[in-house]
């Protein structure tokens, strides 16, 4: 039987084609329209893949919707009824289009597949709730056969967080955390005071908060009036947020702005302004309080399950640096995490519950890996498409007929400091490019951080790259204690290899901080000394994984720079074209789609 799971209508809509539990095809609808984040009907990912599989929507045995909006509905009526009469013109705006977009879901699905697809689902939906379909999405799929199961956003239907145990085709949702009450929520919130977009910009204070200083007055002051004026931590990890100083209860807005200001004594930033010190601070603080709830909460779940295995999803999972502090803290003895674990994420969940829960499809669990198959889950190109996208913009290119040659050549380029769109196979599914739609560089230089920002994505200096490299090198470099195929965890950077801080490091600009020589790998190393590590095995990507091999016998550290192919604002790229596009657009300088290879001299 073959089942299409979808999610949409809030944020990353996905669909998913899921036949007795192994997974077909996944894709965010983004990829195809360019809207980044695009919440609407999942059309372009569904046409996409109804291609990529050569089949047609009516050979589609059950179509599975993530959400109930009928319990959205009523906690949306309930918290309106709680506050009232604050929020009532945001009743009059947001009631229009739930009744007449969002309530009646069956009927708009019904309406939106026949108008684009010419076909009925009459009979073939159903729907799951939000956060058991995040639990699915992570436990399912994991190599696991029984786990805890942990998921963490914003918000779904009512709940925010719940702690679940996964079991065989059984899961069972043990404690829950309910709106507005949420970890989600506060970071957003967080998020936006410094100035950052929300339902994005979450990398960004992660990314930011290393910059902080945990012995500065303003850090102790931060922490002190985070956890006395905006939110409780209890000892389950749960927590209360205090209302009085954030408005998306009544409103469209997150948080009250004066009230924020008065609380830390420091404005709201202003997007694209220069950063501070202070705000840097202010991250780190957010940062920690982040990850000390969460370890509560993880030790929670392991004493509600008494697993040793943890999976976790929800938007909140995709926050790196405090998956690695759950790891490495021993709770559990191992940890997996869903690498599509933000909303879009559910389309799975949804799909694989209908199987496990209705049809009882047994899951094949392949000696201890997971079933998510590197998360290159999208469509792939083939060699008339690439040389198309080539011709149409004019450019030369050399193609080759071996491996060999193609990573000899190319590793020359990056030894050279050259910087390279990489293009192979599946596109990945997920907010991670994996080494399928990625840009690499030489993390040799420091100075290639800069001008990656810069030059190549187009966004702020202080952000890090990524490191990529062969699974069994990875000790070799990384304090790492399992693969890390999906990049959802930082792990330290070896101390042998980390250079010392200067004298006078405190008093350092933001600017002269990330200036400062870290490692012997400095472009991706942090100033926390951490990196967010993607390993990879020869069997699941061997062109990149020679790549690396080779780049290491000529550079001495067989790692690479692996970014999303991408610039700021825009989805991954997922087509050839797309791909020559952002190449042109940027000061790239190399351009490998499968094993054609275009330098931008060669125009």
């Amino acid at each position: 039987m073959l089942v299409l799971g979808i999610s949409a209508f809030y944020h990353d809509s996905a669909c998913v084609f899921l036949k007795d539990g192994e997974i077909l095809f996944a894709a965010q609808e983004e990829r195809f329209s360019r809207q980044k984040s695009d919440p609407r009907f999942p059309k372009n990912a569904i046409r996409a893949g109804l291609d990529y599989l050569s089949i047609r929507l009516e050979e589609v045995d059950q179509v599975c919707f993530h959400e109930k909006p009928f319990l959205t509905f009523e906690r949306l009526l309930e918290t309106y009824l709680a506050i009232a009469p604050r929020g009532f013109k945001s009743f009059c705006l947001s009631m229009p289009i739930w009744l007449k977009e969002k309530l009646f879901i069956k009927q708009r699905l019904q309406a939106l597949f026949q108008q684009e697809f010419g076909a009925s689902v009459k009979g073939k939906l159903s729907f799951s709730g939000h956060h058991i379909a995040h639990a699915a999405s992570a436990f399912y799929p994991s190599p696991f056969d029984e786990a805890a199961i942990l998921t963490v956003d914003g918000v779904g239907e009512g709940n925010t967080c719940t702690i679940g145990f996964g079991q065989g085709s059984e899961i069972k949702i043990l404690k829950e955390m309910k709106f507005p009450h949420s970890w989600g929520l506060f970071y957003s919130a967080m998020t936006l005071f410094l100035g950052f977009k929300v339902n994005g910009g979450e990398y960004k204070l992660m990314g930011l908060a290393p910059y902080g200083d945990r012995q500065s007055t303003d850090y102790q002051f931060f922490r002190q009036q985070i956890e006395k004026e905006i939110l409780q931590i209890f000892a389950d990890g749960s927590l209360q947020l205090q209302l009085q100083h954030f408005s998306f209860v009544e409103s469209d807005r997150m948080i009250r702005t004066a009230s924020w200001e008065k609380i830390f004594q420091m404005p709201a930033r202003t997007p694209e302004s220069m950063l501070t010190q202070k705000q840097a601070d202010l991250a780190l603080a957010a940062q920690d309080v982040l990850e000390e709830g969460l370890l509560c909460l993880a030790k929670t779940a392991k004493e509600l399950t008494g697993s040793r295995n943890l999976v976790m999803a929800g938007g909140v999972a995709l926050n790196c640096v405090a998956n690695g502090k759950i790891l490495r803290s021993g709770v559990f003895e191992k940890t997996w995490i869903q690498p599509a674990a933000d909303d879009a994420g559910c389309a799975l969940g949804a799909a694989y519950l209908y199987d496990q829960l209705v049809r009882k499809i047994p899951l094949v669990k392949k000696h201890g890996k997971d079933l998510m198959q590197e998360s290159c889950l999208g469509p792939s190109f083939g060699e008339s498409e690439i040389k198309e996208a080539l011709v149409a913009q004019g450019l030369n290119f050399i193609q080759f007929q071996t491996d060999s040659e193609l990573c000899e050549f190319v590793s020359e380029l990056l030894l050279k400091d050259q910087v390279m769109g990489w293009f192979q196979g599946r596109m990945e599914w997920g907010p991670r490019a994996l080494g399928h739609r990625s840009i690499i560089a030489s993390p040799l230089h420091s100075s290639m951080q800069q001008r990656l920002n810069l030059q190549i994505k187009f966004r702020e200096t202080f952000r890090p790259f990524a490191p990529i490299v062969a699974v069994e090198d990875a000790g070799r470099y990384f304090e790492i204690s399992e693969p890390s195929p999906y990049m959802l965890r930082t792990e330290q950077v070896k101390k042998s290899l980390q250079k010392p801080r200067p004298v006078g490091y405190e008093r350092m600009s933001l600017g002269e901080k990330l200036a400062t020589l870290r490692s012997v790998l400095p472009a991706i190393t942090h100033l926390d000394y951490s990196a967010r590590v993607q390993t990879i095995e020869r069997e699941s990507n061997p062109r990149l994984h020679q790549l690396l091999q080779v780049f290491g016998l000529k550079a001495g550290h067989p790692v690479l720079i692996n970014t999303s192919f991408n610039v700021r604002g825009e989805p991954i790229v997922c087509s050839p074209s797309e791909a020559v596009q952002c190449f042109l657009k940027t000061e790239m300088d190399v351009l490998v789609l499968e094993n054609f290879v275009v330098q931008k001299s060669s125009k």
